[in-house]
């Protein structure tokens, strides 16, 4: 078996809380590998950010995602104890919790088996964002 890991740092301090598409960032890492067949693997070192395999063609698709999260977890509950990091800590981590750390995507002849419409996105929940630290590794 062969193993290639980086990893890949995307900074979301610019922009903060949102979908950041990463997809062309891990296909580069597989370019590199030169892996022709096998499992590819994308964690995300941070409790406050997930991983999303989700559509990439029309961008409202993001946007209702979005809504949907702050109406699922919004800021300012007075449920929440959390509050350290400030109003936008707890939902951060509620949002981080019902989405995925981690995404495996099969490769096939050198190439991810996306389909048509799906990317990888990273999910940043924070408002201020961070430099995101990413584990991708691949398997053959």
């Amino acid at each position: 078996m062969t193993v290639h890991h980086i990893e890949v740092i995307i900074d979301t301090r610019n922009r903060g809380r949102g979908l950041y598409e990463i997809t062309s960032d891990v296909n580069a890492v597989l370019r590199q590998s030169s892996m022709n067949n096998g499992l590819l693997n994308v964690f995300v070192r941070h409790t406050s950010c997930s991983l999303l395999i989700q559509e990439n063609a029309d961008p409202s698709a993001s946007t209702d995602l979005m809504h949907w999260f702050e109406h699922l977890a919004p800021e300012g509950d007075p449920l929440y104890t959390h509050t350290y990091e400030g109003p936008d800590d707890m939902p951060a981590h509620l949002r981080a919790a019902v989405t995925r750390t981690s995404e495996q995507i099969p490769v096939v002849n050198g190439k991810m088996g996306l389909g048509t419409w799906q990317g990888i996105f990273l999910f940043e929940h924070r408002r201020r964002g961070s430099l995101r630290r990413l584990w991708v590794t691949l398997l053959s």
